[in-house]
């Protein structure tokens, strides 16, 4: 009987202890410690399976953790709670670093005991939830020997430091990522916890190098232009981390133009990456095959394949060749799937003297489904690239341009080969892409029947004008008043061109709407009828306001301050048509006239 009041007087007093450390009131819980045996930080509060610390952590309250943390021995602070967490890991994980700090003043060993289920160290789960700083302060307080294996011939088994290694890459945190593979290259190949090597993970970031950005001309120039200066070794690094405020005050004092400073940064993750895959790739030229297979570098290759990583692919080629014979699970090779994600960054690397021999040995090659690289052009996946490109009638046209490019280098035997469903390249490319055909041939349609419009009634008006003199006749000779001789003159031949214009634009856009709409027809006959259409129409409307202002300068010759704002509207129109139909007409420009989307001059620094 005694016993059963004792227990029921212990678990009222850890009731009271949990209430007191979640409403975070340091009185009260000294006073209810006071009560409790020397020991009882150690226990578990009844019911909630978690020692009073990890309440504290829980309910984030600093100054009830550092007092619990004075009086707790190191097995207490060791405990886990239901979920797996020591006190620590569960700071961690809510990315409070003063009670970790606090925690490893106590007791630094702490920061090497792992997750009871995951066997996750701190410093990986803190990458893990996104605390960036949290994770470099641990990284660099984390011993080497839980990170990596002491003897470099010894096999990595504790994948805590592949698992730290690809999430530092994923979260751009690159310093950590520098000092992993200069301490442990061997690391570039491990798997981590969801058996992703770093260099699949490397060749998984879209946007690590400078082909998988988009700049501006002037953006463009700029970035091209800065030079980073030579990068801080890994001690000096440290010094950097440990003392955040002055390496922040340090960048506070270098930032002066924000885009400026933007692009800086930038280019130095990118010259970090670069540095990066430089000692992945040493790695692999020292790696046998297996280890190749092992360390996740064929599917590495393919993925940048995709991504469209032209300097991962290319560095990849420079470190071995033999990378060319590597097909993947669907028996495709880097080429096959640069053409079918359409990448031609990627695809342009066949132009270079020794892969186009290494390749011309190979290029007959076909996949699992009896497809050859002229069929993987006339394929349509849904994450090529093509989708990028404004309007159907241009994708179909960039479409084109792929298909005759790989037709141009294959065997003629290639061009009538068929697959297993029986289509030759040719009739796989016309399957596949009818409904974008039907999407383009119908914008074409309603973007010529509606310039038509335009076209026909400015024809009609110029046609009038030509007939109405400004400014009228002499009753007496029938002739017209020359008010102004030169505005007159400005005032016929602007007449005459808009109307000549205006003709020629409708005629362009009767050719399109009367067009036959063949597969071919997209590659350059339409959309070059388009471009005269749409140039000539706006050179139209620009002479047509043109007439109108030298009208009024006859009529109101003697009103200039009337005439002049009159006039200077008359630029609206033609502003607004430019500003509308400026990027089409340049986009269309530059896929038909521009420079080929492939560099044939591409070169291997081999």
């Amino acid at each position: 009987m005694a016993e059963r009041r004792d227990d029921e007087e212990l678990r009222g007093k850890f009731t009271k202890l949990y209430n007191a450390v979640r409403d975070g009131n340091l009185d009260e819980t000294e006073v209810i410690l006071e009560s409790l045996s020397p020991g009882a930080l150690n226990w578990k509060i009844q019911d909630k399976d978690q020692t009073a610390l990890h309440t504290a952590v829980t309910h984030g309250h600093v100054h009830i953790v550092e007092a619990l943390v004075m009086q707790m021995s190191n097995e207490g602070l060791a405990m886990y709670d239901s979920d797996g967490h020591t006190a620590l890991t569960l700071a961690v994980v809510l990315g409070k670093w003063g009670m970790v700090e606090c925690m490893l003043r106590q007791y630094f060993d702490l920061i090497s005991i792992r997750h009871s289920e995951g066997k996750n160290l701190p410093v990986v789960m803190a990458i893990d939830f996104r605390h960036i700083e949290m994770a470099r302060q641990l990284y660099y307080l984390t011993p080497d020997k839980d990170l990596i294996p002491q003897d470099n011939n010894q096999e990595i088994q504790d994948r805590n430091g592949a698992t730290l290694f690809t999430r530092a890459i994923y979260t751009g945190t690159l310093d950590i990522a520098l000092g992993l593979i200069l301490t442990c290259p061997r690391l570039a190949l491990a798997l981590d916890k969801d058996d992703e090597s770093p260099i699949l993970a490397l060749a998984s970031i879209r946007h690590s190098f400078p082909s998988g950005i988009q700049l501006g001309f002037c953006k463009q120039r700029i970035y091209s232009c800065m030079r980073i200066p030579f990068a801080p070794s890994i001690s000096d690094t440290r010094l950097n981390v440990s003392n955040g405020e002055q390496r922040q005050s340090n960048q506070e004092d270098q930032n002066i133009i924000s885009g400026i400073t933007q692009l800086y940064e930038m280019k130095k993750i990118h010259d970090q990456y670069n540095e990066l895959l430089s000692h992945m790739c040493k790695v692999i030229s020292e790696s046998k095959t297996q280890q190749l297979k092992d360390g996740r570098v064929y599917s590495a290759i393919t993925r940048a394949t995709k991504n469209g990583s032209f300097e991962f692919v290319s560095k990849m080629l420079e470190t071995d060749l033999r990378f060319i014979r590597y097909r993947d699970g669907d028996r495709r090779n880097i080429f096959m799937l640069a053409v079918l994600h359409r990448q031609e960054k990627i695809f342009s690397i066949l132009y270079s003297r020794d892969t186009m021999m290494s390749y011309n040995a190979m290029k007959c090659l076909q996949d699992a489904k009896g497809n050859n690289i002229l069929h993987m052009a006339g394929m349509l996946e849904h994450s090529t690239r093509v989708n990028q490109i404004p309007g159907a009638a241009l994708q179909m046209q960039r479409e084109l341009q792929w298909f005759k490019e790989v037709e141009r280098i294959v065997h003629p035997k290639d061009k009538e080969t068929t697959n297993k469903d029986g289509l030759t390249p040719r009739q796989l490319f016309t399957e596949k892409h009818e409904n974008m055909m039907e999407k383009g041939e119908k914008w074409m349609k309603d973007t010529a029947r509606s310039c038509t419009v335009v076209g026909a009634l400015i024809v009609t008006i110029m046609f009038a004008v030509a007939f109405t003199i400004p400014g009228g006749n002499n009753q007496d000779t029938g002739l017209p008043i020359f008010l102004n001789k030169k505005s007159f003159r400005v005032f016929m031949i602007c007449d005459a061109l808009s109307f000549f214009l205006s003709s020629t634009s409708v005629l362009m856009f009767l050719g399109i709407l009367t067009s036959r709409y063949t597969e071919d027809d997209f590659l350059e006959y339409l959309p070059r009828q388009m471009i005269i259409g749409l140039s000539t129409l706006f050179c139209s409307i620009a002479t047509m306001m043109i007439t109108f202002a030298s009208a009024l300068l006859i009529i109101l010759h003697e009103q200039s301050r009337i005439a002049i704002p009159l006039i200077c509207l008359g630029g609206v129109p033609v502003t607004i048509f430019l500003w509308i139909q400026l990027p089409i007409l340049k986009d269309m420009i530059i896929s038909t006239y521009g420079p080929s989307i492939f560099d044939r001059k591409m070169k291997l620094k081999l």
